[in-house]
Order: structure tokens, then sequence, then C-alpha cells
């Protein structure tokens, strides 16, 4: 009795633990759910976002299924360098057993005799084993592989440095739109502030109804461009999440900091391109050097295949299905067999054209993607010193037109400018506001653009 309640106290005790387990698993797969929503909880800022999308954009996953594949490929592919064992087994039974005819040794010129040749029963166990030596397809399958590997891995590469790229300009877009919507409540505030004063000035008879209408109508104009700015951020937001991976249900807010950026806008003009920075260069010469092994796998074909071989047989026979396996006869070979191809029509012989003709197409795409890379580079370099300039001006005019703003609405307020003059002096700020954001979000864009051009984008994050 006290034995079975020591068994009945240990699986108390080994339950309890069962449960506790399962309830750390619980929550620790909770926390990890949880983990995207608590990250974005507040602000993710643009380095936050692209580390979110390597660990959850499906693009990436993509990505790395295929080097996965195609690593997988390549195993198998090499696979067949390794010895194939076989092993066979069979059970026969002759319904009518064979007959063979030989030769009367002791009347040559009568007929021959009929013997029998085969037992009732018979069954078999074959090893065999086989071994490469040396063939085309395996000696191809060495030489490329590295070439493969590399040219998945580039593949990958170029997709990610795409996605970064993206994602930085769907963040920046973001804050453009954000940026606006601050200097657009600025200027709603500043129209509310006009309209108040309009009103005032018409309720005393020192101006008519025409400055207070003209503030009604500027007012609403700003009002009117805000909902179409806020409505722009959500559009802007669902495409920031769709390149994230994240889901477009949860929200998301963005960290960042103008005065950072601002301090980081400039870069080295001076520097040229360098080809084997850049990804895509990366990946032609690879494709290159595959397709001048395989030029060179269809000049091989002409060599022989070498393979080796084993087999070991156990053969049993019988009349008598009970005593089938009470005797065997056993057999086993060893050998080498040599394939030499003579003639298989000019298959292999245009297949060898056909090869130099591709490789020399793709020696010439080298000239043309440098072409390419240089006029890409120029044309970045150039909307870059475009953009760096024009962000210069924007912020001189912002000092200017603010300057005019306060002079224009102090001398309305003194009566002595219309209110025209204040609506054209607001008109020309929020302008210059505007067209400094916009300047330095194009000249982040042409920053990337440059960094693209160079090879200096970075995915590791």
């Amino acid at each position: 009795m006290e034995r079975l309640f020591n068994i009945k106290y240990l699986r108390y005790i080994a339950y309890l633990i069962l449960q506790l387990l399962v309830l750390l698993l619980f929550d620790s797969s909770s926390l990890s759910a949880q983990t995207p929503d608590k990250f974005f909880s507040d602000s993710a800022s643009v380095e936050e976002c692209i580390k979110y999308a390597m660990d959850n954009q499906p693009l990436v996953k993509q990505l790395r299924l295929d080097e996965a594949i195609a690593n997988q490929t390549i195993k198998i592919s090499l696979s067949d360098w390794f010895p194939q064992i076989n092993f066979t087994s069979g059970y026969q039974y002759f319904i009518k057993r064979p007959v063979s005819f030989f030769p009367n040794s002791s009347n040559p010129a009568g007929p021959e005799v009929q013997v029998t040749t085969a037992q009732k029963y018979s069954s078999d166990f074959q090893f065999s084993a086989s071994q490469n030596i040396f063939t085309n397809d395996l000696l191809f399958a060495g030489r490329s592989a590295r070439y493969y590997r590399q040219q998945v891995g580039q593949t990958t590469n170029k997709g990610l440095i795409q996605l970064v790229v993206d994602i930085n300009k769907a963040f920046y877009d973001i804050l453009l739109s954000e940026q606006m919507l601050n200097i657009i409540n600025e200027d709603i505030e500043r129209l509310s502030v006009s309209l108040k004063n309009a009103d005032a000035l018409y309720t005393n008879g020192t101006t008519d109804k025409i400055d207070y209408n003209r503030a009604i109508i500027a007012l609403n104009n700003a009002r009117t461009q805000k909902i179409a700015v806020i409505n722009s951020i959500k559009t802007k937001k669902s495409l920031l999440k769709q390149l994230m991976g994240y889901p477009d249900t949860k929200p998301i807010q963005l960290k960042y900091n103008f005065n950072e950026m601002k301090k980081d806008i400039l870069i080295d003009t001076t520097q040229g391109i360098i080809y084997n920075d850049r990804i895509e260069y990366q990946l032609l010469k690879t494709n290159i050097k595959l397709q001048k092994l395989s030029l060179n796998y269809y000049k091989d074909s002409f060599l022989p295949s070498l393979s080796g071989y084993a087999n070991y047989n156990i053969i049993y026979q019988n009349n008598s299905n009970s005593e089938l396996f009470n005797q065997s006869f056993p057999n086993s070979n060893i050998g080498l067999t040599l394939s030499f191809p003579i003639f298989a029509g000019a298959k292999k012989i245009e297949n060898i054209k056909r090869s130099r003709l591709s490789y020399e197409r793709l020696t010439l795409d080298t000239i043309n993607l440098k072409n390419e890379m240089n006029t890409g580079y120029i044309q970045a370099l150039s909307e870059y010193k475009s953009n760096l300039a024009a962000y210069n001006i924007t912020e001189q005019n912002i000092n200017i037109a603010r300057d005019v703003y306060n002079t224009v609405m102090f001398q309305y307020n003194q009566g002595i400018k219309l209110y025209l003059d204040v609506i054209i002096s607001e008109t020309d700020l929020l302008t210059a506001e505007l067209n400094n954001l916009s300047s330095l979000i194009s000249l982040m864009y042409s920053k990337l653009d440059v960094q693209q051009a160079l090879g200096k984008i970075p995915v590791d994050y």
C-alpha cells in the first residue's frame, strides 16, 4: 500500500513539473509573438525597420530559401562521387522449368540431348557496389559548386540591397509627409490668428468683409491640404509595412531626428566608382566564370567515363520449397567499366559553338554594364549636387520669407498693408518651408542613389 502511495505521489510531482514546463514554454512563445508589437510600441528608426524586415519580410525568407535550395542542389550533384551500394532479393517458382539442348556425346551424329536446366524453386540475394572514378558530369559539378554558391549568395545580396534602399526611401517619404503636416498645422495656427484679427478689424469697421472672407478661404484651403496629407501618410505607412513584412493592421510610429539627418547629408563627391564594389558586376563576373566552365564541360564531353563495380550474389535452388535454403551457390565479381564516346552526331560540336558564343556575349556585357554604372553614378552624383544646392537655397529662403511675413503682418496690424499682402507673404513662407523639406528628402534620396551607385549600401543588420 505504501509503495502504491509513493508511485502516485511521484506521478503527481511529475505532472506538476510537466504543467510548469508547458506554462514556461507558453509564456516564452507569447513573449516572442509579442516582440514586434513591443518593438514598435513607441517608435522605430529606419535601422530598426530594416532589421525587422530582415527577420520578417517574406522576400528575405524566399531569398534565404533559394540559397538553401541551391546548396541542396549542389550537394545532390556532388553526391554521385560517393559509392552507390544496392541490395536486391528475389524468389522464383517455375511452373514449367526451362529446357536446354546439348550435343550427344555418345552419338555425335544423333539428336541433341534435352536437359532441364533449372530447379523448380530458386531465390537470390544480390549485393552490388559501384564507384564513379571519372565522369565529365561530376568533374563539372565539382568545378562549378563554388561559383553556384557565389551566384546565389550574390543574388540574395542584390535583393537585400534593393530592399534596404526601398525601405529608406519609404521611410523618408513618410517623414516628408509628417513634416509637411507639422508645417501645415503651424500654417493653420497662423491663419487662425489672422482670421481672428481680420474679424476684429471688420467688426471695428477698420476693414471691409473682403479681408475676412479671404482669411476664411485661406484657412479652409489649409485644412483641406491637411486632410490630404493625413490620408497620404496612411498610404505611405502601408507601403512601408509591406516592405518590412509588418502586419498592416498594427500601428507603427517612426523615430527620427531631423537635426541629425541634416548633419548626415554630406558625402564625398570626389570618390570614383569601383566596379567590383557593385553587386551587379560581381554577379556578372560569376556568371562569366560559370559560362566558361560550361564551355569546358562541352569540350570535355569527348573524354571517357571510368567507374568500378563489385557484386556478390547468393543463389538458392532446389526442387523442394521446404529445402530451398539448405544449400547456397554464391558467386562474386569485381571490375572496371570504361565508356568512350566515339560518335554522337554533331550535337557535341554544336553545343561547344553555342557555349562559346554565349561566353563571348557575356564578356561583352561587362562593357555595357560598366558604361551603365558610370552613367548611373554620374546621374546620381549630379542629382545629389543639384539637390544639395537647392537645399542650401531653400534654407535661406525660409529665413527671408519668415522676416517678410513678420514685417507684413506688423504693417497690416498698423493699417499700412492690405490683407492680400498678408496672404501672399503667408503663402511664400509656407512654400519656402515645404520646398526646404522637399529638397531635404530629395537630397536624402539622391544620397542613397549615390551610395547604391558606389556599391556602399550595407545589408548586415
